[in-house]
């Protein structure tokens, strides 16, 4: 498959930790996307881009023991941390491969192919898709969930978050990936090929004491993203910058005190048959 140059979030073990906690937060929308879709028992499914394996662990759930997934990642130091992970949960239906999923060659083909916070990462995604598609079964599934940088915002304005947004989504954005990948869904669907995709949206939402969910999100990009902000020249705004520990303490403390309502990153969900 094709992809930028680079791929700016890394796989260090702070790293996966951190995709270990945005999981939680995230997984059951992803559950919903995926219940829609109608993943379900005894399905064999292929996901690519697993990182630490947490998409193929909600899908082995879905799938039961009838169903088999086995989750693909370019690196190496992820599929070692998703296959431990999977022999502690003596998890007998779900196993991982590093590789090029899209240039694999497996024994049959799957029922569906999904993948979370991956085609955001492909210089050509359509193209990327084109290829996967040989992997499926005719009538077999397409699923994918991105994010949409857009959608997050705060109300009344908080500079903390909205500027951190801001120098956030410019570092992903200079070092090559698509921050409006979950609105390209429908576009890069059809240029791939399939059908017009069933698509759904939700975001992490709350107001006062009640926003930690997207500001944590936001937070614990900091620690991530800031060594690529510098190496890029993005401009961090007074307030949005400094001590990344301290990031989460600093926005809460703006939020609650104007009382704001925080809308996270958008959160679409894309599937069609083929």
């Amino acid at each position: 498959m094709t992809a930028p140059s680079e791929y700016v979030l890394g796989h260090s073990a702070a790293e996966l930790a951190r995709l270990n906690a945005q999981a939680r937060l995230v997984e059951p929308i992803t559950r919903r996307f995926l219940h829609e879709a109608e993943v379900g028992s005894g399905m064999r499914v292929l996901d690519i881009g697993s990182g630490a394996g947490d998409v193929a662990f909600l899908v082995a759930e879905l799938v039961g023991e009838a169903g088999e997934v086995i989750g693909v990642d370019r690196s190496t130091e992820a599929v070692a941390t998703a296959n431990e992970r999977a022999a502690t949960a003596a998890l007998r239906n779900v196993s991982f491969l590093a590789g090029d999923p899209a240039e694999m060659v497996f024994e049959r083909p799957f029922d569906a192919v999904v993948g979370r916070y991956v085609l955001q990462f492909q210089a050509e995604p359509a193209a990327m898709l084109r290829k996967l598609l040989g992997q499926v079964r005719p009538g077999g599934l397409v699923f994918f969930h991105e994010l949409d940088w857009g959608g997050a915002r705060s109300f009344p304005p908080t500079s903390i978050f909205d500027d951190s947004r801001r120098w956030m989504s410019e570092t992903i954005r200079r070092s090559g990936a698509e921050t409006h990948m979950g609105a390209k869904l429908h576009s890069t669907f059809i240029d791939a090929g399939l059908s017009a995709p069933t698509m759904r949206l939700e975001a992490l939402i709350g107001g006062g004491e009640s926003a930690s969910g997207p500001l944590r999100l936001m937070a614990a990009l900091a620690p991530t993203l800031l060594p690529a902000a510098t190496r890029f020249g993005v401009i961090l705004a007074p307030g949005a910058d400094g001590d990344p520990e301290t990031l989460l303490e600093r926005m809460t403390d703006e939020v609650r005190a104007s009382n704001a309502l925080i809308v996270g990153l958008h959160q679409i969900g894309a599937w069609a048959h083929l």
